[in-house]
């Protein structure tokens, strides 16, 4: 996901695993969601947030399964909506969420999920019920989606994602996990946890039943961006930036004097809304590289001077991490198709 509002077709193409196990066809599913099935043949395409969130919403109606097939069990429609209601009794985020691990504990099979804590440090994790049985990565990013999107919405706050452990190889989409969980990633771990500060777990749940109803009339929008401010201290850096070229961009302590605060206030703000001024920096970067790339008038060296990087292997570097493939690849990808 980007900040553009869109997703990869990636995520798409993995939630109609289930569907297609049960000889259900992709192209007229993803037509009625909104999303050309073209696509899928593409897989730097990006789909709108909007139309993901309506293919799924159509696929849990088919399949009457939220969970997409992705458990041997099915998360019939309405159990996402009992599960929410249930966080609620919770007096605070903590409770919240040990009450939403234990719903969806008796309504999934597979999976095992629940909190850990080690110090001043939090996680959520998730487990296979079965030592050994291999986890499904759409499974996983599903879930911690849910879950996460969950809890931000309980304590009307983004709920900062310190790093990010997942038991599988790097994903080629793993670019999109840098905006989904954290910018700190690590892969083949022994198992799935979102690590955050243990402390959040002392929030106040922030809802009620009144303000559920909207959340869920929303959902799964409402989660899939999580909680965000759009007259943040992140947009307002996003915008300061966005009226330079990348090479004219000023360090985070003039940031901060151009939007009147202290550099420690503005680490502090952005900390609060889930990003900081690198991951803002490299957002923009990746935006701005998908487009000129788009260029076939500019020359990979050209593109690296466009960006604000000191030479070509510095940006080969930054955009393999952001998406997983190099630049010169992602330009034939896109010319292929």
């Amino acid at each position: 996901m980007a900040d553009k509002g869109s997703i990869s077709i990636q995520f798409a193409a993995a939630a109609l695993t289930g569907a297609l196990a049960r000889g259900m066809q992709a192209a007229p599913i993803l037509r009625k969601a909104g999303i050309d099935p073209a696509l899928l043949s593409r897989p730097d395409a990006r789909v709108p947030v909007q139309a993901y969130g309506a293919l799924l919403r159509l696929l849990a109606q088919l399949l009457d399964d939220e969970f997409f097939g992705l458990d041997s069990r099915r998360m019939k429609v309405g159990s996402f909506a009992l599960s929410c209601l249930l966080a609620l009794r919770g007096e605070d985020l903590g409770r919240a969420l040990t009450l939403l691990c234990r719903s969806y504990n008796t309504i999934l099979d597979d999976l095992r999920v629940g909190l850990v804590r080690d110090g001043r440090r939090a996680a959520l994790e998730i487990v296979p019920t079965s030592p050994g049985q291999p986890l499904f990565p759409f499974a996983a990013e599903t879930l911690f989606v849910y879950i996460h999107g969950i809890a931000c919405w309980l304590a009307r706050r983004r709920i900062v994602i310190d790093e990010a452990e997942f038991p599988y190889p790097q994903p080629a989409r793993a670019g999109e996990y840098y905006v989904l969980f954290s910018t700190q990633l690590r892969f083949d771990q022994p198992a799935c946890r979102l690590w955050f500060d243990a402390a959040t777990l002392s929030l106040p749940v922030a809802q009620d039943t009144r303000t559920a109803q909207a959340f869920l009339n929303q959902a799964p929008e409402s989660f899939l961006v999580k909680y965000r401010n759009p007259d943040g201290y992140s947009r307002r850096v996003a915008n300061l930036l966005r009226r330079r070229p990348p090479a004219d961009w000023p360090v985070a302590d003039a940031a901060a004097a151009a939007l009147r605060c202290s550099p420690a206030t503005l680490r502090r703000m952005l900390r609060q809304e889930g990003t900081s001024f690198q991951a803002i920096k490299d957002r923009l970067r990746l935006e701005l590289a998908r487009d000129a790339l788009a260029r076939p008038d500019l020359s990979i060296a050209d593109i690296t001077a466009l960006l604000g990087f000191a030479e070509p292997a510095a940006f080969n570097r930054a955009f393999r991490q952001w998406t997983g493939t190099t630049p010169a690849r992602y330009r034939r990808d896109q010319i292929s198709t």
